[in-house]
């Protein structure tokens, strides 16, 4: 039986994604305190796959997540989901708006709620949870009020939802990913996407160098998020999301390119987009050229080759 990790307590959003996946079915899932906790599951071989939040609507990236993402063992995308957020005010039964004086969420819950709660809740405490469900369950154990969290974070905790609909952006949702330790990508379907993390050097037009790779190519790019390297100071990693697949060649080449230009590319996934995202596909635009002007020599083209075959084959980068 496949072991599962995702963000808990049981009735998170993170669950929800989970539970919409193939590969929760027959799986046992396993609850974690938080996201590293997830991916610290994976990368320990106490869970086969974990589900993680990468980036929300209103909020954007989840920094836990793109921070772990670079660490070792390296790990690799192999599944997104893409869901609607929506929030109830949950409450111990007998609670009225008028009683509240504490109301907890996870960080990305208070984000999306914190106008409604400042409209409606003005002298209340803001708290911040672990996790939306976990804000649920401090509820329950009469720690705290109120909590923004899922229907069914209130309902598996027998509170009631004084409130609904409460988020301050009704249509945002939240993107989850499957991650998993390296192995060969799932074959291409035509509507995939790439993830990567890169470095440079810090000079003039470095980044902009990383981003031609992908432009000469006609490359999608749908994403680029920058994070520090927490032990080299005013140097980043730069995490990326691309349309196509590792498997054809206009991403092949361009993975390539970016092995011999930047200092370092992590790559983190090919894997099926998920329905009703964005992206217009990974060919190469019409009068782009094939190949960029490069510096590298015949080293540099060797050694790229070597780690796009060991991509392809499920080897790691």
């Amino acid at each position: 039986m496949p072991r599962l990790a995702f963000l808990g307590p049981a009735g998170t959003f993170t669950e929800q994604a989970l539970r919409t996946l193939p590969e929760s079915v027959g799986a046992e899932l396993l609850p974690c305190p938080g996201n590293p906790a997830v991916l610290a599951a994976v990368r320990e071989g106490r869970a086969d796959a974990g589900c993680v939040p990468i980036e929300n609507s209103v909020e954007g990236a989840v920094p836990p997540v793109l921070d772990g993402l670079v660490e070792d063992p390296p790990l690799v995308i192999v599944r997104e989901v893409v869901i609607p957020v929506g929030f109830v005010l949950a409450v111990r039964p007998g609670t009225r708006v008028a009683d509240i004086r504490t109301v907890s969420s996870h960080s990305h819950g208070i984000a999306q709620t914190r106008g409604w709660i400042a409209a409606n809740l003005p002298g209340a405490e803001v708290r911040t949870s672990t996790s939306t469900a976990e804000a649920a369950a401090q509820v329950a154990r009469g720690e705290i009020d109120a909590a923004a969290c899922a229907p069914i974070a209130a309902t598996g905790h027998g509170l009631e939802a004084l409130v609904r609909d409460i988020a301050d952006n009704p249509g945002a949702v939240t993107r989850f990913v499957l991650v998993a330790p390296p192995s060969a990508p799932p074959a291409p379907t035509g509507s995939d996407r790439t993830t990567l993390a890169a470095t440079t050097e810090n000079r003039p037009g470095s980044l902009l160098g990383l981003l031609t790779e992908l432009a000469v190519r006609g490359i999608d790019l749908t994403r680029i998020e920058s994070r520090p390297i927490k032990h080299r100071h005013a140097e980043y990693w730069f995490h990326l999301d691309c349309t196509g697949h590792v498997a054809e060649p206009a991403m092949g080449e361009a993975l390539a390119a970016l092995h011999r230009r930047c200092d370092e590319v992590r790559y983190l996934g090919s894997y099926p987009r998920a329905a009703g995202v964005e992206g217009n596909g990974s060919h190469r635009g019409p009068g782009a050229p094939a190949v960029p002007m490069s510096t590298a020599g015949d080293a540099e083209f060797a050694a790229a080759q070597e780690w796009l075959a060991a991509l392809r084959s499920g080897g790691h980068g």
